[in-house]
């Protein structure tokens, strides 16, 4: 399919999927943007530019691709904009122990585990989230592994 329209079109609906599961519109756009973009990097104005969409939206769109790991700022001598593009390895940082996300989650449920009592209904709950997620860290690094074995 090389017709640009289609491509955008298809941006779109994936957007739109991305929405659904819980990504912020602007977010999922953005993500979006960068999915479908043949530059190498771009900026925040041209995104705004492509997506009709505020100057701000999309600064915190960007923002939050940022905190996830998704994207990356680049370097750009020369230049006095920013430049960011979507990490070869998004997909996989998305899920490790550098996403600020997940870590922060498990901060989160450490900090309100402390200020409840450990008979309480909330620290039963706060406990399996913090569970989960000291779960979740443990095993992604042989899951990342086995996918990095398939991928490389």
């Amino acid at each position: 399919m090389n017709d640009r329209h289609e491509q955008w079109q298809a941006a779109e609906r994936l957007a739109l999927t991305l929405t659904e599961g819980g990504l912020q519109r602007m977010a999922a756009r953005t993500l979006s943007f960068f999915l479908f973009t043949d530059q190498d990097s771009v900026t925040a104005g041209e995104i705004a530019e492509r997506l009709e969409a505020s100057a701000g939206s999309v600064s915190g769109a960007i923002k939050s691709l940022l905190t996830v790991g998704l994207i990356e700022r680049l370097p750009s001598p020369g230049s006095r904009r920013e430049h960011y593009r979507l990490r070869d390895d998004a997909w996989a940082i998305l899920f490790t122990s550098q996403n600020t996300v997940i870590q922060a989650m498990l901060q989160a449920a450490a900090a309100a585990i402390a200020t409840t009592d450990e008979g309480d209904l909330a620290h039963q709950r706060l406990a399996q989230m913090h569970a989960f997620y000291d779960f979740l860290l443990g095993e992604l690094p042989a899951l990342l592994d086995r996918w990095h074995q398939q991928s490389g």
